[in-house]
């Protein structure tokens, strides 16, 4: 197992800029931006893992009109270096693009994002071992779960993310923002049939751990060895019983509030953080 990657220790952070010139076109309005081939994808940390990792991805930034700090300048001079088209607009224009949500006066289009198939994710497992943990989700349908999932699976060295077609959200400018780009970094794998995908991982000599909140081992004493994938459930039903009798061990976290189970992507990260523990600790697992 590697160590955690630097940037889930702290946040994105931007050396002081060296003077480079950049064309910034001032226009009204974000021109023709919203189309089925292309994604929006905004607020600084994301557009700079976005443009650090794969600059020519992405077809257009927008900044508000007197945009200033060393953070988008950074990025503006990245999209120089790999001439991506910069433009600047009114806030307004930036808010209706994005639904008002918090872009930090800095919005790009990207092509669509681009899923893994299940066996690139697999060989990228074999040939960097950049882990022992696949995270598999069960009908996880709100974006910013998604988003907070792929951070920590990001944090704890997962090789990739697994989600159904159907009934569950998928990657979007949303989901990307949640991550805090981490989903730049992560393979997601979208899939068909989840249960013939569980199937295929223990034919690869993956163990499927499952959560199941108070029905299960205890994370803490829970053996964590070899090739691991995590399954999490949806976040008011839990796993489906198709997906929970897949699973070769089910987990349960220990609680004594009055309600009865967490937020699924805090759930995810409590029982990862045991994994990696165990993982890179086995004498204590």
């Amino acid at each position: 197992m590697k160590p955690l990657p630097e940037d889930c220790r702290q946040e994105a952070r931007f050396e002081q800029p060296a003077i480079l010139s950049v064309t910034v076109t001032p226009m009204k309005s974000v021109p023709d931006i919203k189309k089925k081939s292309s994604q929006v994808i905004y607020g600084i940390n994301p557009l700079w893992e976005a443009i650090k990792n794969n600059p020519r991805e992405i077809l257009r930034i927008a900044v508000t009109t007197g945009r200033k700090g060393e953070q988008v300048l950074k990025i503006l001079q990245e999209a120089s270096r790999f001439s991506v088209p910069v433009v600047e607009v009114e806030r307004v224009s930036l808010d209706r693009l994005t639904g008002s949500g918090v872009h930090q006066g800095i919005v790009g289009t990207i092509r669509p994002y681009a899923y893994v198939d299940l066996e690139e994710m697999l060989q990228h497992f074999e040939e960097t071992l950049n882990g022992q943990i696949v995270v598999v989700l069960d009908s996880i349908t709100d974006p910013h779960n998604l988003g907070a999932i792929i951070r920590t699976a990001h944090c704890f060295g997962a090789a990739g993310v697994i989600i159904p077609q159907d009934r569950s959200a998928s990657v979007t400018p949303t989901v990307v923002k949640a991550s805090a780009g981490a989903a730049h970094h992560v393979k997601v794998v979208m899939v068909t049939n989840l249960s013939r995908t569980l199937d295929i991982l223990k034919e690869k000599g993956f163990w499927i751990y499952g959560t199941d909140a108070g029905a299960g081992l205890d994370p803490r004493s829970a053996p964590f060895v070899g090739k691991i994938a995590l399954v999490m459930g949806s976040e008011g039903q839990g796993l489906r019983d198709l997906i929970r009798k897949k699973c070769d061990f089910l987990l349960s976290i220990p609680m004594i509030g009055e309600i009865g189970s967490l937020n699924v992507s805090v759930a995810t990260g409590i029982v990862m953080h045991e994994i990696f523990r165990g993982l890179m600790n086995p004498s204590e697992s």
